[in-house]
């Protein structure tokens, strides 16, 4: 009997899980991957179209390119989950699975923060980036306000590196003398597992003249009064809000009672959830460590591990490590990376790689090995 694996969403780690599946089982397992989206596009590539690096259509993967022996990418919405009967209702139709896969990703929430408009003053989704790319040339002075509205978020350093990439941005235009830039994060520091790595973003801010407010979230965006107010009632002059929504897991999921305080309840070393045959992978998945794109990869390889060694009556042993590395825009044409452990040691650790243009290779070599991986080219 075929084994039928059902992964509902395309990014990271559905795209990896597949993949494994596919090269390990070829045409002996039926692999059904559902994506609402018509392509994929890197976290980071929002940032790269945001600032004029990048076109918007560079950075698109089309689906239709991701071909795989044993695969099908149906091209549907998922309204209804049944974790019980491993059962998925979608816009098109109805899905039975053997083994079911969520990786359908965080969402944005931004009913919780007043002013917060999704893909028109926010740059985590892909429209909202695509979006404020046309809106910054009309920024020339004033106060920009780079606001996260609540943790835990995609890519810790992902807001560190839009003021960086903003200041750049503006004195190459000429315009920085005139424009203040502050970055508000709910964060103790820009990456708590490496003090280095915090340590050396405070010291970029303070160069480049970025008041860095941590420890404190956005609470409300006024757009008419131009103020930005944070939690603990103090408001902000704000002439360009640039936002990161709350997080969370999506409608969808949390409708199947899944979720505690927004996300997917797991083991965090196996990704399997209190439904037998029901796995949570990616930014959804409550693991305790980062919500980034290496480590959505790294709960699909465990995921994939434990699978098809039960397919071969083999024990799972495979453990999510809970490792990984992340790139970190310092400005300048200059890239850094910290690689952070967060389940090896008593508490988690990082190690900090001071930024470098050599790393900007290493950081587009992992960009196209995933994209020839996946996508072939």
């Amino acid at each position: 009997m075929v084994a039928r694996f059902l992964i509902l969403g395309a990014g990271f780690a559905g795209l990896e899980l597949s993949t494994l599946l596919s090269e390990a089982l070829g045409d002996s397992a039926a692999i059904t991957v559902i994506e609402e989206a018509e392509a994929f596009v890197f976290g980071y590539s929002k940032l790269d179209v945001m600032f004029g690096r990048a076109t918007a259509a560079s950075v698109k993967l089309p689906y239709r390119a991701f071909v795989k022996p044993g695969v099908v990418l149906r091209r549907e919405t998922v309204t209804a989950i049944d974790p019980v009967a491993r059962r998925v209702m979608t816009n098109v139709g109805t899905h039975d699975a053997d083994v079911l896969v969520i990786a359908l990703g965080a969402t944005y929430d931004v009913s919780t923060t007043p002013g917060i408009t999704l893909g028109q003053n926010e740059f985590y989704s892909v429209p909202g980036a695509f979006h404020l790319r046309d809106v910054l040339p009309t920024f020339i002075r004033g106060h920009a306000v780079i606001g996260v509205c609540g943790a835990p978020y995609k890519c810790p350093p992902a807001p560190s590196e839009c003021a960086l990439l903003l200041h750049d941005y503006l004195l190459t235009r000429g315009m920085r003398s005139d424009c203040h830039i502050t970055l508000v994060n709910p964060l103790p520091s820009p990456v708590p597992p490496s003090p280095e790595t915090s340590k050396a973003l405070i010291a970029a801010f303070a160069e480049r003249n970025i008041e860095y407010i941590p420890n404190r979230r956005v609470a409300s965006v006024d757009a008419s009064r131009k103020v930005v107010a944070l939690d603990d009632g103090r408001e902000l002059p704000c002439e360009l809000f640039l936002g990161v929504p709350k997080h969370r897991a999506p409608d969808v999921v949390i409708a199947t009672g899944m979720t505690e305080n927004g996300w997917v309840t797991i083991d965090p070393r196996t990704l399997e959830t209190k439904f037998p045959g029901v796995y949570a992978v990616g930014d959804l998945a409550n693991t305790g460590a980062p919500k980034a794109g290496v480590f959505a990869e790294g709960t699909a390889r465990t995921v994939a591990a434990n699978l098809i060694a039960m397919l071969r009556q083999q024990e799972p042993i495979a453990k999510y490590p809970g490792a990984g590395s992340c790139y970190i825009e310092f400005g300048a044409n200059r890239i850094a990376r910290v690689d952070v452990d967060f389940f090896s040691g008593p508490k988690p650790t990082g190690m900090f790689h001071e930024p470098s243009e050599e790393l900007r290779v290493a950081k587009e070599q992992f960009g196209s090995s995933r994209r020839a991986r996946w996508f072939g080219h």
